[in-house]
C-alpha cells in the first residue's frame, strides 16, 4: 500500500494548518472506498488513491478545484444549479447528510452515492468536511443491454431508496404499474445486499392456484398428493441465502395469505405433506400494481400481511412521468434485442410521436414498440410510420394511476433532481428567443421562474448557462 504523502495530492499548505485536518488526511489512504477532503469553500483539500483510481483521469490535479467543478462541471454550488448540496445540509444540521447525485467520471456520467460528513472543531466551527463517494453498479445514466437504466428524477429517487433500503434485512415493497420494471429494481435491492451472492428467486404469484401455490412455495413429500412421486423442495428453500422475489403479491389466495404470514412472522414453513418444521432463510422483496390498501378496506388482503410487507415501499415511476428517460431506455432496449449486428436508430418524428404518447402499458409496452418497428426498419432507423396506429392518435387523457400505498419513507434525502449536463435529454419545449425574452421579462427568482416555463430550476440553470446568461 502507498504511504499517505504518496497517495494523498498534497493540498494548499494552509489548508493543513489544522491539526484535525492532518490527521484526516493522513487517515484516509487506509480506507478501501473512495474518499476526498473539502473545506468550507468548496475546494478539495486532498483525495486518497481509492478516489484517484476510481473518478481520477491521468494527469489530472484536483487539489484546490471546487468540488462542483469536478463532479458537475459546473460554476457554481449544486443548490444553485437546482440541486440538492450535501455540504449545505451538513452545514445546516451540524452533522452528515447524503444524496444520490450523477457525476461526471472518467468512464462518462454515473450515479454516486455521495456522503458527507462535517469535521468540527471544539468550538463548534466546521474546519472541513469528508466525502465518501460510492458508485452505483446497478444503474447506468448511459444506455446498456441489461439492468436499471435512467436519470429522470423520478427514476434516481426510486434509485435512492434501493441503494437506502439494500444493505438492510427490512422487507422492501415495490409498487406501481405493470411495465415499470418491478422485478428490475427487485433485483438491484438483491445485488446491492449482504445477499449479492446468494439466489434471487422469482415467485409468479398471478400464475398459481392456491394449492399449486403453496406446493411451489413450500414443496412436498412424496406421497403428498397424487403425482408426488418423491420429495421436491419449495421456492423459499430454493431462496436460502438470498432474496425471495414474490411479484405481484395482491394475486395470493386469501387462505395462503395466512401461510405466508406465518411464514414471514417466524421464518419457519412445513412441506406439504410433511410434520416437520423447516426455517427459511432469506430476504423478502415482494411486488405488486394493486391498491393494496383498498384490498385490506375491503376484506381482499390481510390488514396483518400488508403491514409485514410494506415496512419499506418504493415507488416505481410509470414510464409517462420520466419521458426524459426515453432515448436512452429506447437505446438501451434496441442493443437488448439485436441479434443481427448493425445500429438501429429512431428518427426525430418518430422520437417526438413517442413522447407524446402515455405509455399506459410502460416499459413493457415501449419494448413491445420497438421490437414490432425493428422489423420494418430496412434502412435501420425507426420512422413515425413504423409506429403503431394508437400510438399515432396522441391520446391527451393520462394514462392509469400508480397505486397509492400512503406515503413513501424519505431516510435522508432525495437525489439530485437532473441528469448531469452532458446526459442526452430531450429538447425542451422553450426556444432560446422565448426563454431570452422571459429573463428579461420576469419579475421573481430563478425558482419561479422555472416554476413559470415548466423546467425544473436545474434544466433552467443549464440552459441559462448554454446561453452565457447564467
Amino acid at each position: 500500500m502507498a504511504t499517505p504523502s504518496e497517495a494523498i495530492q498534497d493540498p494548499e499548505p494552509r489548508a493543513l494548518d489544522n491539526p484535525q485536518v492532518q490527521a484526516l488526511v493522513s487517515y484516509l489512504d487506509y480506507e478501501a472506498q473512495p474518499m476526498i477532503v473539502l473545506d468550507p469553500d468548496y475546494h478539495i483539500l486532498a483525495a486518497n488513491t481509492a478516489y484517484q483510481r476510481q473518478f481520477g483521469a491521468r494527469g489530472q490535479n484536483y487539489v484546490g478545484q471546487k468540488c462542483y467543478q469536478v463532479s458537475h462541471h459546473y460554476d457554481v454550488p449544486c443548490d444553485q444549479a437546482g440541486e440538492h448540496c450535501p455540504m449545505k445540509k451538513a452545514q445546516e444540521l451540524r452533522g452528515p447528510d447524503r444524496v444520490l447525485h450523477i457525476h461526471h467520471t472518467p468512464r462518462g456520467p454515473e450515479h454516486v452515492d455521495v456522503e458527507l460528513r462535517p469535521i468540527l472543531q471544539p468550538s463548534g466551527a466546521i474546519v472541513a468536511y469528508v466525502e465518501r463517494v460510492t458508485t452505483l453498479r446497478n444503474a447506468s445514466v448511459k444506455a446498456r443491454s441489461q439492468g436499471l437504466v435512467g436519470h429522470a428524477d423520478v427514476f434516481n429517487q426510486a434509485l435512492f431508496n434501493v441503494q437506502r433500503v439494500a444493505p438492510s434485512t427490512l422487507p422492501v415493497l415495490l409498487q406501481g404499474e405493470s411495465g415499470t420494471g418491478k422485478e428490475l429494481f427487485a433485483r438491484a435491492v438483491h445485488e446491492a445486499s449482504e445477499r449479492a451472492q446468494g439466489p434471487f428467486v422469482v415467485v409468479d404469484c398471478s400464475g398459481f392456484s392456491e394449492t399449486l401455490f403453496e406446493s411451489e412455495l413450500f414443496g412436498y413429500e412424496k406421497g403428498a398428493f397424487t403425482g408426488a412421486i418423491g420429495r421436491k423442495p419449495g421456492l423459499v428453500e430454493t431462496a436460502k441465502g438470498g432474496t425471495l422475489f414474490l411479484d405481484e403479491i395482491g394475486d395470493v389466495p386469501l387462505p395462503m395469505q395466512v401461510k405466508l404470514l406465518r411464514l414471514i412472522e417466524t421464518g419457519t414453513f412445513r412441506r406439504v405433506g410433511s410434520v416437520e418444521t423447516q426455517r427459511a432463510d432469506f430476504r423478502l422483496v415482494a411486488a405488486t400494481h394493486q391498491p393494496l390498501q383498498a384490498m385490506v378496506e375491503d376484506g381482499r388482503f390481510r390488514r396483518d400481511l400488508y403491514f409485514r410487507i410494506a415496512v419499506f415501499p418504493i415507488d416505481l415511476p410509470p414510464l409517462r412521468e420520466r419521458l426524459d428517460d426515453l432515448p436512452v431506455l429506447i437505446e438501451s432496449i434496441l442493443q437488448r434485442g439485436n441479434r443481427l449486428g448493425g445500429r438501429l436508430t429512431v428518427d426525430d418524428e418518430a422520437l417526438a410521436a413517442m413522447r407524446a404518447y402515455s405509455w399506459p402499458g410502460n416499459i413493457r409496452e415501449l419494448r413491445n414498440v420497438l421490437e414490432r418497428a425493428r422489423l420494418l426498419a430496412d434502412d435501420g432507423q425507426i420512422h413515425r410510420a413504423h409506429l403503431p396506429s394508437a400510438l399515432l392518435r396522441r391520446p391527451t387523457q393520462p394514462g392509469p394511476q400508480a397505486c397509492a400505498m400512503g406515503p413513501l419513507p424519505n431516510p435522508g434525502h432525495p437525489p439530485s433532481t437532473r441528469p448531469a449536463p452532458d446526459v442526452p435529454t430531450a429538447p425542451t419545449a422553450v426556444p432560446p428567443a422565448d426563454l431570452a425574452t422571459a429573463i428579461a421579462t420576469f419579475q421573481g427568482s430563478r425558482k419561479a421562474l422555472a416554476q413559470h416555463l415548466g423546467l425544473s430550476e436545474r434544466t433552467l440553470y443549464r440552459r441559462l448557462k448554454a446561453l452565457g446568461l447564467a
